[in-house]
């Protein structure tokens, strides 16, 4: 079932994202080589209950941290480590904040040292389809208007996507109706309307 949100909880639904987006500038500096993904992980408790805030991911699901720390291969849901980060590796990191009892989630990227340009593409390429799935998000689209956005402007520079994890709803909870996959299929494909509220998350 899909929640709406009215502007109120819309407001603090924003407040939290405000916290999340501050928590990935603080988080900046520290993706380095040498670092590693549990100093991270730290950092990012730190600074997220300093703010009032909690990290929305540490023990959902009996998730062990506060981010979700994959490197190189690893799609989503790393669990950060030990193993000092290289120079040329990709740093996908993973938060969500819980502010007043409301959610927020988003990831990003990060270059480690210098890298290679077919990751430098892949790191583009992935922004510019997040750019493209956010153009659609207007009332009267449809999900798979996003879906296709994604879809469509991965496949034309020769990547694939994702299709076992997909963005979602988010707000009340961390993951909500409806879901928003990267790929088009044969699921739901519910119409935008005022009052929703979407974590879209291409993974290519």
């Amino acid at each position: 079932m899909i929640r709406l949100k009215n502007p109120q909880e819309i407001e603090k639904i924003r407040t939290s994202g405000r916290i999340l987006a501050r928590t990935f500038e603080h988080l900046a500096p520290l993706i380095k080589v040498g670092s590693t993904t549990r100093d991270i992980d730290g950092a990012a408790y730190r600074f997220i209950t300093s703010c009032g805030a909690k990290p929305a991911f540490l023990g959902y699901l009996d998730y062990p941290a506060s981010v979700c720390a994959s490197v190189n291969e690893v799609v989503i849901h790393g669990i950060p480590d030990d193993r000092p980060l290289e120079d040329g590796d990709i740093l996908s990191l993973d938060l969500g904040v819980v502010y007043d009892g409301f959610y927020s989630d988003s990831a990003r990227t990060y270059p480690v040292g210098t890298v290679s340009e077919s990751a430098q593409k892949l790191l583009a390429v992935t922004l510019e389809c997040l750019e493209r799935a956010i153009d659609q998000v207007k009332p009267g689209n449809r999900i798979h208007d996003i879906s296709r956005a994604v879809f469509h402007h991965a496949d034309s520079h020769g990547y694939g996507v994702v299709h076992q994890f997909c963005g979602h709803g988010v707000g009340f909870s961390l993951h909500e109706d409806p879901q928003v996959p990267n790929y088009l299929g044969s699921g739901p494909n519910p119409r935008l309307k005022p009052g929703m509220v979407l974590a879209i998350e291409p993974m290519i």
